[in-house]
C-alpha cells in the first residue's frame, strides 16, 4: 500500500474522537467524568442535586441515583489501588431509604472515608455527610435539618404514622451515632418553629454544623485530601502496606 500522510492523521483523530465520546457519555449516564492526570489511590465520589431512590424524576431536576452510587462503592472497596474514597456533597436531600443506603454503604467501607459538604447537604444529605470517617463542610455551606416528610397520599391511620415515627427515629438514631451531635440537640434543631418558612426545622451554617457536633471541622478540598491521606497512612501501618499508589 502507497505511503499517505493523510492516513496516517486520521488515525489519531479517530482514536481521539473515541475518548471524547467516552468522556461525554460517562458525564451523561453518571455525572462524571476523569481528568488526564496519573493514577490516583483515591475514588471521588460526587453526590449532587436530589438522590433519586425508587421514583423516577423529572428529567429538568439535577439527580444523583443511588442504584449508580452503590456499585461505585463496591468498586472502591474491592479495587486494591483504591485506598480512600472522597464524597463531595451538594445535595437538597431526596428519598429517605435512598439516603440511608448510602450513609450505611459508606459507614461500612473498609477504607478510609471523608465527606465534605459543599454548597449544601440538606434533609437525608446529613445521614450520609455524617456517614465518613472524618466530616468537612465549607464555611459558607448549609445543613438543613427537618422532619421526615411525605409527599403524595397518606392514609391517615395510626399504622401510618408509627411507620412515620419509626422511620424519623432511623435517621435520628444513624446520625447520632455517627457524629457528636446528641440526640436532645438534633431534635431541638428538627422541631424548631419559626426559622423556616412555612415549616418546622432549622438551617446550620458552617461553623454552626462543627459547633453543634454534627461535622467535625470546617474546611474546603485540601484539608480533606489532607485527613484522607493521614487516615490512608495509618491504614497501611494497621495492614502492613507499602508506599502509595501515584
Amino acid at each position: 500500500m502507497p505511503w499517505n500522510p493523510i492516513n496516517e492523521q486520521e488515525q489519531p483523530d479517530i482514536a481521539e474522537e473515541k475518548k471524547r465520546n467516552a468522556t461525554v457519555e460517562t458525564i451523561q449516564q453518571l455525572g462524571q467524568t476523569t481528568t488526564p492526570a496519573a493514577e490516583s489511590n483515591i475514588y471521588c465520589m460526587t453526590i449532587i442535586g436530589q438522590v433519586e431512590g425508587h421514583m423516577v424524576l423529572p428529567p429538568q431536576n439535577k439527580t444523583t441515583k443511588y442504584e449508580h452510587l452503590i456499585p461505585q462503592l463496591v468498586a472502591a472497596e474491592q479495587n486494591p489501588k483504591i485506598e480512600g474514597i472522597l464524597i463531595i456533597l451538594n445535595t437538597v436531600g431526596g428519598d429517605v431509604e435512598a439516603g440511608l443506603a448510602i450513609a450505611e454503604m459508606i459507614t461500612s467501607m473498609s477504607k478510609p472515608t471523608v465527606t465534605l459538604v459543599l454548597g449544601g447537604g440538606h434533609s437525608i444529605g446529613v445521614p450520609i455527610a455524617v456517614s465518613s470517617d472524618y466530616s468537612l463542610i465549607a464555611e459558607t455551606a448549609t445543613m438543613t435539618i427537618h422532619p421526615i416528610r411525605l409527599n403524595g397520599l397518606v392514609i391517615g391511620v395510626p399504622q401510618t404514622f408509627e411507620y412515620l415515627d419509626k422511620m424519623q427515629e432511623r435517621v435520628i438514631r444513624f446520625i447520632t451515632s455517627h457524629s457528636r451531635v446528641t440526640e436532645q440537640k438534633l431534635k431541638e434543631l428538627m422541631f424548631k418553629t419559626g426559622e423556616l418558612t412555612r415549616d418546622i426545622g432549622t438551617t446550620v451554617i458552617g461553623a454552626d454544623a462543627v459547633k453543634h457536633g454534627l461535622i467535625d471541622a470546617v474546611g474546603g478540598v485540601g484539608e480533606a485530601l489532607r485527613q484522607l491521606n493521614m487516615r490512608i497512612d495509618q491504614y497501611r501501618s494497621v495492614n502492613g502496606k507499602g508506599g502509595m499508589v501515584q
